[in-house]
């Protein structure tokens, strides 16, 4: 992994290869950015960069040992720690046990979730992962020798809010008084669930969502999709380039479209269409029907911000802004809370392989009555 192949962030990638070529570097940093972002990529490159032996300028060559063992996840100088579960096949819950399940995880993309890894461990049920306190005493051993081939070794973090408190107070204590020539990087989504004492021990490196045009040419060199699909999944996505990067490899029809057509058939109550269309929906692959009322719930959001008067804040394409202005009008706030919340609890019945027909059914009658309100 590379600065150049994450999608934008000149700034951030200018910040971090300038700590590493001025030697100016924390030894605990907490790379955090939205759900499915750029932070564990970033982290990536970095420690590519940091480990790299035939540097080109601000980036790694790609091309020496360093790079293609970080690469491959298989650096003796690398270690990883991430959410883990117990299976019917593992019985004890540390990342060692998942390496290699993590390492294809990784080369497959570094743009990755959380429910996207706990799938790929075979997770059952509603198992949630975690970081047991067992792996962070175990940590020390293997950072206390010196770096077999880097000038450091990294410890790569990911998920730490899987830390429960016994797991985070035993980190603590090692983040306190690292062993010499030993760096931390925590990635992680959400840093207010971590506890304030290792916030308080990290220099947070702010990932921000990728621009929308950064992302939809990365989008359109990446999975040869056309432009004005790879700037509609960049818009909806609201940073998400996991969630952008499955849809653009599953979804094959103009969800724009299909929208516009079912609200035309809720607000004109036509019932004949409605079934047609809970037809059509009940036809598709699980991912498109969940990505059509991802994209409904991301088009409900623009409206209330044209509601709100705020179009600065509206990310859309130029052909869907004329449809959120119209749209809007037949809304107001409460509506489109009430609509949210239906959206919400259909995608988890979808989840839970629900009958996509009724669900979808059930869905635009509840909108109907909640249109017929508004109105009054």
């Amino acid at each position: 992994m590379r600065f150049q192949d994450i999608p934008g962030l000149h700034t951030t990638k200018k910040q971090l290869s300038q700590a590493v070529l001025t030697q100016h570097i924390a030894h605990a940093q907490l790379f955090h950015g939205p759900n499915g972002g750029a932070q564990l990529a970033m982290a990536l490159a970095f420690t590519s960069f940091l480990f790299c032996t035939d540097k080109q300028g601000e980036d790694s060559c790609g091309q020496c040992p360093s790079c293609q063992k970080v690469q491959r996840g298989v650096h003796p100088d690398l270690v990883f720690m991430f959410p883990t579960v117990t299976t019917k096949k593992v019985k004890e819950a540390e990342s060692d046990v998942f390496l290699p399940e993590w390492r294809k995880f990784l080369l497959d993309s570094p743009y990755r979730t959380l429910p996207e890894w706990l799938g790929a461990m075979g997770a059952e049920g509603n198992k949630q992962g975690n970081i047991p306190v067992e792996e962070t005493r175990k940590l020390l051993p293997k950072i206390s020798l010196k770096p077999f081939e880097a000038p450091f070794k990294v410890v790569l973090i990911w998920h730490p809010e899987s830390l429960n408190l016994s797991s985070g107070n035993a980190l603590l204590k090692t983040l306190e008084e690292p062993p010499t020539s030993t760096l931390f990087f925590l990635v992680c989504a959400d840093a207010q669930k971590l506890l304030t004492t290792i916030l308080s021990r990290t220099q947070r490196i702010a990932i921000q969502a990728v621009d929308e045009f950064d992302l939809a040419n990365f989008l359109t060199q990446k999975e040869g999709i056309d432009l004005d699909r790879a700037q509609n999944l960049a818009y909806s996505s609201e940073g998400n380039i996991a969630w952008a990067l499955e849809k653009a490899k599953t979804e094959n029809l103009s969800t724009s479209t299909w929208f516009s057509d079912w609200m035309r058939a809720v607000y004109s109550k036509n019932l004949s269409k409605l079934a047609t269309l809970a037809d059509q929906y009940d036809a598709l692959q699980k991912e498109e029907q969940k990505g059509l009322l991802e994209y409904a719930l991301h088009i409900f959001r623009q409206c209330l911000y044209q509601i709100a008067d705020a179009p600065s804040l509206i990310k859309a394409l130029e052909k869907e802004r004329g449809f959120i202005t119209n749209f809007s009008k037949t809304l107001n706030r409460e509506s489109i809370e009430r609509i949210s919340e239906l959206l919400s609890t259909a995608y988890y019945h979808l989840e839970r392989n629900g009958r996509a027909k009724m669900i979808h059914l059930d869905l635009s009658l509840q909108i109907i009555r909640i249109a017929n309100a508004a109105k009054k």
